[in-house]
């Protein structure tokens, strides 16, 4: 392609739009630098433990937390990102002043169709369920998708578990064991009863954050909030019941934060996320993020096989002879006939 001229008055618009924004750049730093404290500490490592608009709070190595500014030239900030930061030695906020390389980054699509990262350097994505609202093993395969693709190692959560009953007992069991049978750990518990039974969900769950830096995912109404009570009562996260009308969860979490668990780690709890888009990935990708499926998928007989309907198609053979679970793969095909229809929907 030829290069395209450009004439002057082309030329002097580009050069002002450019020029304008520096001088915006330039303007909103000396700002900051306004901002923060006269007398700046030496630079030293730190966490971002919350999240407050336009500054952060840092969580340093000894112990001492404040809010910062960040310099504009970073990128966004999240939960979880190890920063160098400089703390104020008087009255004023302290200022961020580089980001350590992240180990991992969760995102989700915003409203523009733009992927946002909303935590950083986590290492234990815990999927949480429940008897009500009933579970999608479509919606926990998408979590557990998001995980593998993120690096991020999964464990389920089936909460409430003293809601479990004869009437939902068989399908539950039958919704564990397909996620067991892959190694994925699948822990029971409940944060509002203590019997003896569920105490030793708590423990176990407590056990499994020990040393980590966690988050929990799913759909409102599955008790998130309360299993973050339940682990540090001195958090007072909000909660709430599910809606009378449509038995679905309402959001109550606002503000991302991270928190120190007594034993050890680390638990970032964010603004409940109902499911992950994965409209910003393809067919291929989302087959990478079934574990089960992915190993088999250069076996088929031919090389483009679709996995639909082509005779020695390896999937479908090892669904039928029971090899790998047919819901799995179910589940599969419609998350993949919604990819298009998720981006259309996040870009009209």
């Amino acid at each position: 392609m030829s290069k395209r001229n450009l004439n002057r008055r082309q030329r002097w618009r580009i050069e002002k739009i450019q020029a304008e924004r520096v001088a915006r750049s330039q303007k909103r730093q000396a700002q900051l630098d306004a901002d923060v404290a006269t007398t700046l500490g030496d630079t030293r490592p730190g966490l971002v433990t919350a999240h407050y608009g336009r500054k952060v709070e840092i969580s340093g190595t000894d112990g001492v937390r404040q809010r910062c500014h960040f310099r504009a030239n970073l990128e966004q900030l999240v939960v979880g990102d190890q920063v160098l930061w400089q703390p104020a030695e008087g009255p004023g906020d302290g200022v961020v002043t580089a980001i350590v390389p992240r180990t991992s980054v969760l995102k989700r699509p915003d409203n523009y169709g733009k992927l946002k990262p909303v935590a950083a350097n986590v290492d234990l994505m815990l999927i949480v369920f429940a008897p009500a609202p009933t579970p999608s093993s479509q919606l926990l395969d998408r979590y557990l998708v998001a995980a593998e693709l993120s690096g991020i190692r999964p464990a389920l959560v089936l909460n409430k578990a003293d809601l479990v009953n004869d009437d939902n007992r068989a399908a539950l069991t039958a919704l564990c064991d397909i996620y067991r049978k892959l190694d994925y750990p699948v822990i029971e518990a409940s944060a509002t009863d203590t019997g003896s039974a569920h105490a030793a969900g708590l423990a176990a769950l407590n056990a499994a954050l020990d040393g980590h830096t966690s988050v929990f995912v799913g759909q409102s109404g599955v008790g998130k909030s309360s299993l973050v009570n339940a682990l540090l009562p001195d958090a007072d996260i909000a909660t709430n019941v599910l809606s009378d009308v449509s038995g679905l969860g309402q959001h109550t979490t606002t503000t991302a934060q991270l928190l120190h668990l007594p034993a050890g780690g680390n638990l970032i709890d964010s603004p409940g996320i109902r499911e992950f888009g994965l409209w910003h990935i393809d067919e291929e990708e989302l087959l990478r993020g079934y574990v089960d499926l992915a190993p088999l998928a250069g076996h088929c007989r031919f090389r483009n096989c679709s996995h639909r309907h082509e005779p020695g198609c390896a999937l479908i053979e090892a669904a039928e002879s029971g090899a790998i679970s047919q819901e799995r793969l179910d589940n599969f095909f419609r998350i993949a006939d919604t990819l298009d229809e998720d981006a259309r929907q996040r870009y009209e």
